[in-house]
């Protein structure tokens, strides 16, 4: 009688996908990339030179932003500064002192502990009463 040598259990094939290779070519990747990444030269700004720029105006409006949140404006003439105000009505005393004179430009002097955000809605609050010329102070 001859015998089998099978047995009764059958093969199945594989249906699934093998995703070690792929994992191995991304982790290389990445690898890579983490050494290219130092080696990029970021794009460099080019910078206008302080001693390249106009005379500033002798005539401006000051706004004034100070640590403890308090805010003055008022014109500048000659090295001082007229009238101050408070926060609530600043944008009035603003809109008041540009309609006397609208050619005169605005300067911001907010001190530093103050947050980007605070300044940069001035910025825009003078923007929209139509001031055009609006510059920053810095030491």
């Amino acid at each position: 009688m001859p015998v089998s040598m099978r047995s009764g259990r059958t093969r199945k094939l594989k249906s699934e996908i093998n995703v070690v290779p792929y994992i191995d070519v991304m982790l290389v990747l990445v690898v890579i990339l983490m050494v290219a990444a130092p080696m990029t030269n970021p794009s460099v700004v080019n910078l206008p030179n302080a001693g390249a720029s106009k005379q500033a105006p002798t005539d401006y409006l000051e706004l004034t932003i100070k640590p403890d949140g308090t805010a003055s404006v008022g014109k500048h003439s000659q090295g001082k500064a007229e009238a101050s105000t408070g926060r609530a009505d600043l944008l009035e005393r603003l809109q008041h002192l540009h309609e006397t004179e609208p050619d005169l430009p605005l300067l911001i002097a907010a001190d530093k502990e103050i947050k980007y955000d605070e300044v940069i809605q001035m910025i825009a609050g003078a923007k929209k009463l139509g001031i055009s010329r609006v510059g920053l102070a810095t030491k």
